[in-house]
C-alpha cells in the first residue's frame, strides 16, 4: 500500500511516519510532501493507496488539497493530522471527502483506530 504525508514539518513528517510503525503499520510505501502544491502534482503522477494530511501548510492547505482532488476526480483515501480538529473543520473535512481526522498530539493507539479501517 503506498501512504503518502503531507506536512510542511520534516519533523512532523518523521513523528508520523514512526507512528505508523509503532501502531503496526510496517512494510507500506511511503511519500512524503511539505505542501498541498507538491502534494497535488505527486498525487496526480503516482496515485497514493492513502494521503494524511496537516490542514494548515503555506501556499496551499490540506483541505484546499482534498478539495482540488475531488474535483479533478481522483478518488483518494484521505485523512487530516492536525492540531486543530473544531466542529467546524470536522464538517468541513467531511463534507469534502475526509475519511478521518486525527488531533494532535496523537499516539499509535490513536492512529490505529482511526487507520485500520483504511489499510489493508
Amino acid at each position: 500500500m503506498k501512504i503518502m504525508i503531507v506536512d510542511d514539518s520534516a519533523a512532523m513528517r518523521m513523528i508520523v511516519k514512526k507512528t505508523l510503525r509503532q501502531a503496526g503499520f510496517e512494510g507500506h510505501e511511503i511519500s512524503e510532501a511539505e505542501d498541498g502544491l507538491k502534494a497535488l502534482a505527486a498525487i496526480q503522477s503516482t496515485t497514493p493507496d492513502l494521503v494524511l494530511s496537516d490542514w494548515n501548510m503555506p501556499r496551499m492547505s490540506g483541505i484546499e488539497l482534498l478539495e482540488k482532488l475531488a474535483a479533478a476526480g481522483l478518488n483518494v483515501s484521505f485523512g487530516f493530522v492536525t492540531t486543530e480538529a473544531t466542529m467546524d473543520m470536522r464538517a468541513r473535512a467531511t463534507s469534502a471527502g475526509a475519511k478521518f481526522l486525527i488531533s494532535k498530539p496523537f499516539t499509535p493507539e490513536s492512529f490505529k483506530a482511526a487507520l485500520a479501517p483504511h489499510i489493508h
